[in-house]
Parts: structure tokens; sequence; C-alpha cells
């Protein structure tokens, strides 16, 4: 029986998955589920692309590196209680994440530390609460952030010489109409 679970699954799944978890194939076309819980994690394993189910809780997670999870576009079912999340800088890109993802699972979660912060859900966290943060955001972010504002700039200036263009080609109808008035007024009739 073993041997014919073995077959069924995919063997890309078996590459992808990380040592300390267990996976399993979701069918084909509906990715792969992956159980890291009660392993004793204290950082996130490299994940498979295609995971939709990711099991996380009851380990040593204390944050998640910045960009982590980004890369699993397919993830419908996340899991991450029972972790000591400490609630500092290191804690932002998770909260944006989950806000982004599952404002519920973000509710459930809690910090551990620091001791003035514990039990506060990571969901109510201000900027006051993490203190001053060098760099909020992934490196990747603050790139997408800059080529966003060099888009909105260059349409901005695209409007605005638009506008331009068109105001001085109205002013320029209206002085080649006058001007064709004032041709018609100046040719004698002729009879």
């Amino acid at each position: 029986a073993a041997l014919g679970c073995a077959l069924l699954l995919p063997t890309v799944l078996a590459e992808d998955c990380p040592s300390p978890c267990s996976c399993w194939s979701l069918g084909e076309a509906w990715g792969t589920g992956v159980d890291c819980s009660s392993r004793g994690l204290g950082s996130l394993p490299a994940l498979p692309r295609q995971t939709r189910r990711l099991h996380l809780h009851n380990n040593s997670l204390a944050s998640i590196p910045a960009g982590a999870l980004d890369g699993l576009g397919h993830l419908q079912e996340l899991q991450l209680g029972d972790n000591p999340w400490h609630c500092d800088c290191h804690v932002l890109y998770l909260k944006l994440w989950l806000e982004d993802f599952s404002v519920p699972a973000l509710a459930h979660l809690r910090c551990a530390s620091p001791a003035h912060l514990r039990m506060k859900p990571l969901g109510q966290l201000t900027g006051s609460d993490l203190g001053v943060c060098a760099r909020l955001l992934p490196t990747k972010c603050l790139q997408f952030f800059w080529r966003d504002l060099v888009v909105i700039a260059g349409v901005l200036i695209t409007f605005i010489l638009v506008a331009w263009a068109l105001k001085l080609s109205k002013k320029l109808v209206c002085q080649l109409t006058f001007g064709v008035r004032r041709r018609r007024r100046s040719i004698p009739k002729t009879r």
C-alpha cells in the first residue's frame, strides 16, 4: 500500500518537500499540501512553489524573513498559530503579508515577546509598538515603489504635455479661424 501511494505522488513533490516536513499532492492541478507543524522549526524552510496548504503551527518561529512567502501564489490555507512571535521590525513583513492574505489568520496570532507586547495580537501592532525600523520593507518592495513612482511621474508629465498641446492647438485653431474671417472681409467682392 505504501508503494502504491508513493507511485501516485509526482516525483517533483519529493524533491521539493523540505526535509523536516511531510508533503502530499492535492492533485496535479491543485498543488501541494505541506505539513511542517510541531517540528520545532526556528526558521522557515524552503517551500515548494506549488504549495496550496501550509501548516506551520506549533513550532518555534519568531518571525518570517521578508519576501519568504511572496513566491507562494497558489497558497489558500495557512496555519501559523502557537509560535512565539517576536514583535519587532522583523515581524512587520508577516503582518503586512497576512493583511493581504488573510485578516482572520492575522487576528489569531499573538506576540510572545518583547515583554511589553506579550499576548498583543499581531494585527493590532502599530508603528509605535515596533519602534524605529531602519528598513520597513524588503528591497523588492522598495524597487517596486521606485518603479511605480517613475511610472506615475511619467504619466503625470504626459498628461501635462497633452493638456498643454490641446490648449495650444485650440489657440491655434482660434487664430486660424479668426485669420480666415479677416481675409474674407479684406477681399473685395467682385460682381
